[in-house]
């Protein structure tokens, strides 16, 4: 089995450059250093290090190695810190994963405060729901940004934050004769673009248009709320579309909010799982959330 203590005396080393200097850094004897080195090349059975002058210089096999080594070590400094045994780590990580066919823009605002906060490192992973619940049972996700809410029952360990709602309207590009218009002439009489048969603001579209006993003419169904946005600035009729996707948009001018749609919003959810050592950092996207061992 790999031997760690090699592996970190390595690591020491080959951050300073130099064997003296780690070794006063560290109070470590500079031959333990240099015997440590030696058995882990042996064991794995390439050199990590070339001599150039006075300088140690990694070697491509100990670059790589390298890399390893700083994974590793950073995992461990995670480890105490989720335990609360360290008590600066070098770096903190929030683990999301967004639904991929999730509103950049939402997904933008939601990540804002972390994506600014110093020494705090933001993965973000898009997938389908199931995948990225799987992430959360495997405690590789420590959030999952969704605008559908999960299944759940007395088995599942799910927290379903309601944490945003955004109205539906029809946009499009400026015209006069739209800002005039009451919202039975703009379905109508305009081409649309619509979510997918999937997207629970399509059903409500709908009931919406069935209620009303019209006929509309339907040109694009989208799935991906990043490729509606894109559709909807080029589409010369109206796009049925949550206003939060278009904001850009809308506050250049490029696109008009003409209605909205009565009854139909679109919720975003974020997903959490129930655990006794919770990501403290969720806390910077879920304001009222707290660890269990932290007063109100």
């Amino acid at each position: 089995m790999l031997n760690y203590h090699h592996l970190r005396y390595f690591w020491l080393v080959a951050h300073e450059g130099n064997i003296t200097r780690a070794a006063q850094k560290h109070n470590i004897a500079q031959s333990a250093l240099s015997m440590q080195i030696n058995a882990l090349e042996a064991y794995l059975g390439q050199a990590l290090f070339e001599r150039i002058g006075r300088r140690l210089v990694l070697t491509e096999a100990g670059a790589i190695a390298l890399n390893f080594a700083d994974a590793i070590f950073a995992k461990g400094d995670e480890l105490l810190g989720t335990f609360g045994r360290l008590e600066a780590p070098q770096l903190s990580v929030l683990r999301v994963g967004a639904l991929a066919t999730l509103s950049r823009n939402f997904q933008l605002g939601f990540l804002r405060a972390p994506l600014a906060a110093p020494g705090v490192e933001v993965i973000i992973r898009s997938g389908s729901l199931d995948e990225l619940l799987g992430g959360l049972r495997a405690y590789t996700l420590d959030v999952v940004l969704s605008d559908v809410a999960p299944l759940r029952d007395k088995t599942t360990r799910w927290v379903v934050h309601v944490i945003d709602e955004q109205p539906v309207s029809l946009v499009g590009q400026p015209h006069a004769r739209r800002s005039e218009a009451s919202l039975e002439t703009l379905l109508r009489d305009e081409t649309l673009v619509v979510p997918s048969l999937q997207s629970t603001i399509r059903m409500g579209f709908d009931a919406l248009v069935n209620r009303m006993g019209l006929q509309v003419q339907i040109v694009a169904e989208v799935d991906d709320m990043a490729m509606l946005r894109l559709v909807a600035r080029e589409h010369a009729g109206l796009s049925v579309v949550p206003s939060i996707v278009v904001k850009d948009e809308l506050d250049s001018g490029a696109l008009v909010e003409f209605v909205r749609l009565p009854g139909l919003a679109e919720t975003f959810f974020a997903i959490t799982m129930t655990r006794s050592f919770p990501n403290p950092l969720l806390s910077l996207v879920l304001p009222r959330y707290l660890p269990p061992d932290e007063p109100a």
